[in-house]
């Protein structure tokens, strides 16, 4: 059950929902650069041509101010003769007097950051951050609305991945499981090209970033990173220290965390959600997990592992597969504003009625549209992550990950430890790592703020700890169980972040919101 499951964004309307896990590695620390290269040029010297949003976000009447374009980054920095990627752009402009520009990334990685600012710009607008900062999202390179777009999987073979249980480790299930991962990454090589796949990593984005911030024309920038956003941000802050005004880094990746240990953290992290989803569950009469605590992850399981064999009913023909019950748990466990459809799903399964909510759950976790289509964003996050760090390919490492996985996480749990798992689809990626976990350098004291939440399920509360102490920032900690919660409507939070972003004014030490 050694399953990578995937950061999300924000818990609000401009969110990502989540299952994949997000892999602490950010870009290794490269030379502090103050010019770029002759080479590089027409690049940092583009002018953006601005027009409407309309290609990108459709309806743009709630952000009539908002222009987007292109702009060009090569594919390969080292050879910037080459193919070149078009990275999309928004931008909401300051509505009162402008400080500066404020750019923006949701996490994933594979979140569309164009999608992100266009909802924060209707809801930031009219306040101290909408009216001082020009609101910027750029979609990485392959992901979103940029071009080419990462797309390794069509819309049927997506769907028919997630029929297929995989939960059966004895020797013939783990072939038959990394037979599949090794489609899925020659399926990519193949739609995508090996110099596309080499250089989508973080280490290429963080480069990528600085194109726009000097096709922008700002000397600096200000930052706010959610998830692996703040991987991105890291990376960003590393190699360009000088440019960073201001840097707010909300649920933590810890850049020094290999991907396995990485993995098992965020499983015990989404255990400890699931904890407290159940134990609030608890407090309704008729909660389909019971009222002990210790049968929680028991009668949980009675109601999904069926599954495994036979899907659920739903009033969607699909029916409702173990890998969507699972996928649509976790994909709640990342807001409280999801628990009730989680207790409804589970209700319908209990009932033997319909369980459509967990199915919608899941279609929201996957970017599956009502017709059936599909966002690239899962596609984007495994190749991402497949370059952003080393993975161990001996198939012991992965069999003694999956007996610590199911001790981290027993609720997600099929059946019982085999002494066979299957090992991450990154172990079989046809491009290597370009990047290696490290100890991050500071851009400077004062410049980073960390939030980190106590109970996030897929950043968890130490890694937010971890990274201030790397950075030497200030750190933010908020009582809750949530993913992220920087402009998600808690005010002492926001009143900490409006301060520093403004007036560079550091939170309390120790402030605990």
């Amino acid at each position: 059950m050694f399953a990578m499951l995937r950061a999300g964004g924000l818990g609000r309307q401009c969110a990502v929902g989540v299952v994949g896990l997000l892999v602490a590695i950010s870009a290794a620390p490269g030379a502090v650069a103050h010019a770029a290269p002759e080479s590089l040029q027409p690049y940092y010297e583009q002018a953006p041509a601005w027009g409407s949003c309309e290609a990108f976000i459709g309806d743009t009447s709630d952000l009539p101010t908002a222009r987007c374009a292109n702009i060009s980054v090569p594919v390969d920095y080292a050879d910037p003769q080459g193919p070149q990627a078009k990275l999309a752009v928004i931008r909401v402009p300051a509505s009162g007097q402008r400080l500066g520009v404020l750019m923006v990334n949701p996490g994933g990685p594979g979140a569309s950051a164009v999608n992100t600012v266009a909802g924060m710009g209707s809801v930031l607008g009219d306040t101290e951050i909408g009216r001082s900062f020009d609101l910027i999202g750029f979609d990485p390179r392959g992901v979103g609305h940029s071009t080419p777009q990462l797309r390794c999987r069509s819309d049927a073979e997506f769907d028919a991945t997630r029929r297929d249980p995989m939960v059966d480790y004895s020797p013939a299930g783990v072939a038959h499981i990394e037979a599949v991962s090794r489609r899925t990454a020659q399926d990519c090589l193949q739609q995508m090209g090996s110099s596309f796949l080499a250089n989508v990593g973080t280490a290429s984005a963080a480069r990528d970033m600085d194109v726009v911030r000097a096709a922008l024309g700002e000397p600096q920038i200000n930052y706010l990173g959610f998830s692996y956003g703040t991987e991105l941000g890291t990376a960003y802050a590393e190699r360009f220290p000088d440019r960073v005004r201001a840097m707010v880094l909300d649920g933590a990746v810890d850049p020094q965390a290999d991907p396995v240990t990485e993995n098992l953290l965020q499983l015990a992290g989404f255990q400890t959600a699931f904890n407290d989803y159940a134990a609030d569950c608890a407090q309704s009469p008729g909660c389909p997990l019971g009222t002990d605590p210790t049968q929680f992850v028991a009668r949980y399981q009675q109601l999904v592992n069926p599954l495994a064999v036979r899907p659920g009913a739903t009033s969607d023909p699909r029916g409702l597969s173990y890998s969507d019950a699972i996928t649509g748990t976790i994909n709640a466990l990342y807001t409280k504003k999801y628990w009730k459809f989680l207790t409804s799903g589970l209700l319908g399964l209990q009932r033997g009625t319909d369980a459509g909510d967990l199915l919608l759950l899941a279609d929201d976790y996957q970017h599956r549209d009502q017709n059936g289509h599909y966002a690239p964003l899962q596609d984007a996050f495994t190749a991402i992550r497949c370059v952003d760090g080393p993975f161990p390919t001996d198939p012991a490492t992965w069999a003694a990950a999956d007996q610590r996985a199911r001790q981290a996480a027993p609720f997600m749990s099929y059946g019982q430890f085999t002494g066979y798992a299957p090992r991450d689809v990154c172990t079989m990626w046809p491009v290597p790592a370009t990047s290696r976990p490290h100890v991050p350098t500071s851009p400077g004291p004062g410049k980073v703020v960390v939030v980190s939440t106590t109970h996030d399920p897929a950043t968890p509360y130490q890694a937010g700890v971890n990274l201030a102490r790397e950075l030497g920032a200030s750190l933010i900690s908020y009582e809750g169980t949530q993913h992220t919660v920087v402009f998600n409507g808690d005010r002492c939070v926001d009143t900490a972040v409006v301060a520093f972003l403004l007036q560079s004014t550091l939170p309390p030490a120790g402030l605990r919101c």
